[in-house]
């Protein structure tokens, strides 16, 4: 879990003071509930405890994220900020060689997965497009 902790609190210190991600967030400034969110969905995706399903139920994340919108400019900044946190948190040398990898392969896809913009169920354009 603390690896987890680190590479959210890397991902939110670079949330905190982004003009475009921060105003999604409805608790902003405070973030510490998604931080706490983020932390334990990741923990519990990479096999970790089941806290998030307990807490929270199924993640659900393109409906969890709906309200918000969510296009090629959000999705560029949210995988800025944490492809930031993964190569910080990542270049401790006690992080396994192609922990990094594994989870922006993970990042990657599941952020444009989450764009809301294209009116399609799944948008077809590829990170980095709008």
């Amino acid at each position: 879990m603390a690896f987890f902790e680190r590479l959210v609190d890397a991902f939110y210190e670079g949330v905190a003071t982004d003009e475009v991600l921060l105003p999604l967030y409805p608790e902003q400034p405070d973030l510490v509930g998604a931080r706490h969110r983020l932390t334990l969905f990741l923990a519990q995706f990479w096999g970790g405890p089941t806290t998030y399903m307990e807490e929270r139920g199924h993640p659900r994340l393109r409906m969890r994220h709906f309200p918000f919108h969510v296009g090629p400019l959000e999705r560029d900044r949210w995988l800025l900020h944490m492809s930031a946190a993964v190569e910080g948190v990542c270049d401790d040398p006690i992080v396994p060689a192609g922990i990094a990898d594994e989870l922006m392969a993970y990042f990657v896809p599941a952020a444009e997965h989450l764009r809301n913009d294209t009116g399609l169920p799944i948008s077809s354009a590829k990170p980095g497009s709008a």
